[in-house]
């Protein structure tokens, strides 16, 4: 605080409820956590209010140094009576939220371009062109056209690629100029889906074997918040640049492919039932991939929610509670990411128990030594 007087003021103050709690409700603040978490919480908008008024009193000409080392009328009589500044503004609250909202949109655009939508589309332009399947005049063809006569206007995949690589480090494309590589986005944001999933597993267990509903559970707010955090201080510095406008041209593309994939006349040649089928019965005819296409896709649904939920200030509450409450909008997206990347192999399961083949020469049969009379006498002994 500003002042000695004023942080020992806040204590009393806190006392003062403490015992108002304990005479009007006649229970003790350890029995009901709830309770002082509520006088905790008062505390600190008191802080708060102080912190903010201090801030906007009238700074001295020289900061308050002259009060510090005892010149002039305005000079401290004790150390206490000092100006002490607050301090600068909170690192962690300068994130844009818009361009973590753009990070989301382009991490869900990667996810579906790693599944093919945007090959398959391109495959059935190629078909088109050389009349190799039956499509004509309807509406898949002509959009089929359209998408091959505005490709000049868009980005090209190599732009998609570059950019891919920038924001989440994932693919083979080199940056162009200063750009670097953002290897550390998919161990944080590993990190901190582990730890969202870990914390509700705990409370569930603790919501289980605890003798009263209102203590606190066993998970720790502070890891998430941590875990979090670093992951939105990662993609602060990736998020600037044209990603935000590539991010929605892009995504009126995968509409468009979208579009024509769910065309009748396209869905007929396939013999398809709705757009997901048409890119399955591509891949593996043409391609001759192994379908990943529902894991891929759930990880890009999850992982936009994921981080459109870090790009608002949640992850700054400090009550348990307010905690908690805004911490369950995603527990189950981080459970059902983690499960779809360990489907798909990019993330490894680390309760999965370890199984180490022995080498070869543990393997092979051992000769049999024959036992001296001697040592069988030992043998017997011991």
């Amino acid at each position: 605080m500003a002042t000695e007087a004023q942080y020992q003021a806040l204590l009393d103050r806190f006392a003062q409820l403490r015992q108002d709690a304990i005479d009007q409700l006649g229970v003790d603040l350890l029995e009901t956590p709830r309770l002082a978490d509520a006088l905790v919480d008062q505390i600190d908008d008191y802080m708060r209010q102080a912190e903010e008024a201090d801030k906007a009193a009238p700074i001295p000409p020289d900061s308050g140094l002259a009060q510090l080392v005892g010149l002039g009328p305005e000079a401290a009589r004790q150390f206490g009576q000092t100006r002490i500044p607050q301090g600068v503004e909170h690192y962690d609250e300068t994130v844009t939220s818009e361009r973590i909202i753009a990070i989301g949109d382009l991490y869900y655009i990667y996810q579906h371009e790693r599944v093919g939508v945007f090959r398959v589309v391109r495959k059935l332009r190629e078909l088109f062109r050389n009349g190799a399947v039956r499509l004509s005049a309807g509406p898949g063809a002509y959009g089929l056209y359209q998408f091959d006569r505005r490709e000049v206007l868009r980005g090209t995949r190599h732009e998609r690629a570059a950019a891919y690589r920038r924001a989440f480090g994932y693919g083979a494309k080199v940056p162009p100029g200063d750009a670097r590589p953002n290897r550390e986005f998919h161990p944080l944001f590993t990190l901190f889906n582990r730890h969202v999933a870990q914390y509700w597993r705990d409370k569930r267990i603790s919501d289980v074997i605890r003798d009263r509903a209102n203590d606190p559970t066993f998970g720790s707010i502070a890891v998430v918040r941590r875990a979090g955090l670093d992951l939105r201080n990662n993609l602060k510095f990736v998020s600037y640049g044209n990603i935000n406008v590539l991010r929605v041209e892009v995504m009126q593309l995968l509409e468009e492919a979208f579009r024509i994939l769910d065309a009748d006349d396209v869905k007929r040649v396939f013999g398809a039932d709705n757009a997901w089928d048409v890119v399955e019965e591509v891949l593996t005819r043409y391609f001759h991939e192994p379908l990943m296409t529902s894991p891929r896709q759930r990880m890009a649904v999850t992982g936009r929610e994921i981080l459109r939920w870090l790009a608002q200030p949640h992850v700054l509450q400090s009550g348990r509670t307010e905690f908690e409450a805004l911490l369950l909008q995603v527990a189950e997206d981080s459970e059902e990411w983690l499960t779809s990347a360990q489907a798909i192999g990019v993330v490894t399961d680390r309760a999965a128990p370890r199984v180490t083949a022995l080498p070869v020469h543990d393997r092979r049969p051992r000769p049999v030594v024959p036992v001296r009379p001697a040592a069988r006498r030992d043998l017997a002994l011991g």
